[in-house]
């Protein structure tokens, strides 16, 4: 693997990549609270077989630029189409775990002309909501907010999160170790990346800020909401993911109607770092059944 910033968008996006320079893009985009490291399985493989594999740190997060700004959908994923810009790249494919698969999604929507394909990691293409999505978790979790609602109070999230027990470490070693099937996935050096990157002051708040953006991002989304996806696309699902489970993925086809399924058995939360081979090999699979792009 190499690594490499780009200008996007008018900011400073970090990125590990592999593989040839002239080769077909595939654009890796993690979660929260992850980084591009979460993909340096599937970069060093994916790269192998040939594919320019690129894997930034999202805006706002590890060592990509933290502006002061709007962390919404179109933001975003202006600075992401930026980086193909950057890389001189018509057409890609992009993959998406977690909000990187929120990302992708839209993104395959914003930018129909931009995408060759798009591999949804745990995260499938859900239906537009009737209201803001925030709204709709009020009224559901009355008595017992989840972390998305409690994450809306600016200040409070970051308090909590760095400042709670041992702060940023307790926070990490918990949130990877609730909802993984595979025990040694993350050993302490695996952990100690993610330590070192959200332990900075300030290094919370624009990750946390996308989900401070969810009622925006829905309104922004209004036009393109019903938009068939018309590339070919791959769905990742994790057997045993307690946030994002396989079952959510019914109905994709409705939006989604060229649309490939595969569910990893024995995994939680963490794909692409829990089961990093057979993640790969979905990948590599379904990338190689794809008409050539560039």
């Amino acid at each position: 693997m190499r690594s490499r910033y780009v200008i996007a968008n008018g900011i400073r996006v970090f990125c590990l990549e592999a593989g040839p320079a002239d080769g077909p893009v595939v654009l890796l985009l993690h979660g929260f609270p992850e980084l591009a490291y979460s993909w340096r399985h599937q970069v060093a493989t994916l790269g192998d077989a040939g594919f320019h594999v690129v894997a930034p740190d999202l805006p706002g997060y590890g060592r990509s630029d933290k502006p002061d700004v709007t962390y919404d959908c179109q933001w975003i994923n202006a600075c992401l189409v930026g980086v193909l810009d950057a890389l001189g790249c018509e057409r890609a494919v992009v993959a998406g775990h977690d909000w990187g698969g929120i990302l992708v999604w839209i993104m395959a929507r914003q930018y129909p002309d931009r995408l060759a394909g798009v591999i949804g990691v745990n995260t499938p293409d859900l239906p537009r909501p009737a209201m803001p999505p925030v709204q709709l978790l009020r009224q559901i979790f009355v008595d017992t907010p989840i972390y998305i609602i409690q994450f809306q109070e600016r200040g409070l999230a970051e308090w909590v999160l760095g400042t709670w027990g041992r702060g940023v470490d307790d926070f990490v070693e918990m949130i990877f170790g609730a909802t993984t099937q595979v025990a040694d996935a993350f050993p302490p050096a695996v952990l100690d990346v993610y330590k070192d990157a959200f332990r900075p002051v300030g290094a919370l708040t624009p990750p946390i800020e996308y989900y401070r953006n969810l009622d925006r991002n829905w309104e922004l989304t209004a036009e393109i909401a019903d938009r068939t996806i018309d590339v070919p696309c791959l769905m990742i699902s994790a057997a045993d993911d307690p946030v994002l489970t396989p079952a959510m993925t019914a109905g994709m086809e409705e939006r989604v109607p060229d649309l490939e399924r595969v569910v990893i058995e024995r995994c939680g939360h963490w794909t692409q770092q829990e089961r990093p081979h057979e993640t790969s090999q979905a990948m590599l699979a379904y990338l190689r059944r794809l008409p050539p792009w560039h």
